[in-house]
């Protein structure tokens, strides 16, 4: 490893805080059978990890792969914020492409909730609605990620299309929602339902007839994510629905 990562590595170790590393494992649910059954973490809090990916945003490729590949949780979102620095500060097309490769090449890296949040629209989607020319309302490589048995591949679909929500264009996250709307799994109910509400500050009316139609098909935690910023009216309206 270079001499970037070696130091890198040290700072975030030294950083390590033990009862705050208890907390996160317990937050994240990292036991056995639970969604981050696995991941280890060091107790670093996100603005410090923040600091630390400005500081190292000229880390070299090769370096963000090896943070990427680490037990630890937070050189895996150290190194994705570093990723996301390197693309919002650069104009270069292929530049952008080749981050955006490597980012999906490396899904299986990007394995917890927070670690999509905080990268796949900025990246992946701010990509996607960049090169998005109206032919497809689903990006295909979106359709793939969503189809996919990974949870985290289809959380990070779901999540990319707020970059397209940010810009007023809400129509892919509703099309993507109903691609994703029956599914198992309760941190897709939040995506899908957090990504409903953001595209219903752009669009009330497409949200409410996208309510009408599936509220009652939908799990409970997803309606009420997508309603939560409706009046009490609107809000007993929905959740009565789904109780019908």
């Amino acid at each position: 490893m270079s001499a970037s990562f070696r130091k890198i590595s040290a700072e975030i170790k030294a950083a390590a805080d033990s009862s705050q590393a208890a907390i996160l494992q317990r937050f994240f649910k990292t036991a056995p059978g639970q969604y981050g059954a696995g991941d280890v973490f060091l107790g670093l809090k996100v603005p410090v990890q923040r600091q630390m990916a400005i500081k190292y945003q000229a880390l070299e490729r090769s370096d963000i792969a090896a943070l990427l590949e680490s037990r630890y949780h937070e050189f895996r979102l150290i190194g994705l914020l570093i990723l996301v620095r390197q693309y919002e500060l650069s104009d270069d097309y292929k530049f952008k492409k080749a981050l955006v490769d490597f980012y999906l090449q490396k899904t299986s890296r990007i394995n917890n909730w927070d670690l999509v949040d905080l990268s796949a629209y900025k990246i992946l989607g701010n990509f996607l609605l960049s090169q998005n020319t109206g032919k497809s309302l689903i990006p295909p490589i979106l359709k793939k990620l969503a189809q996919s048995k990974n949870l985290w591949e289809r959380r990070i679909a779901m999540v990319s299309t707020y970059a397209f929500i940010k810009n007023r264009r809400s129509d892919t996250a509703f099309a993507l929602a109903k691609e994703l709307i029956a599914d198992k799994h309760d941190l897709m109910h939040k995506a899908v339902g957090w990504m409903l509400r953001e595209a219903g500050k752009v669009d009330k009316g497409q949200l409410l007839a996208f309510l009408d139609q599936r509220a009652t098909q939908m799990p409970r935690t997803a309606l009420r994510y997508a309603i939560e910023k409706f009046t009490l009216a609107e809000r007993r309206h929905y959740l009565a629905l789904k109780a019908a």
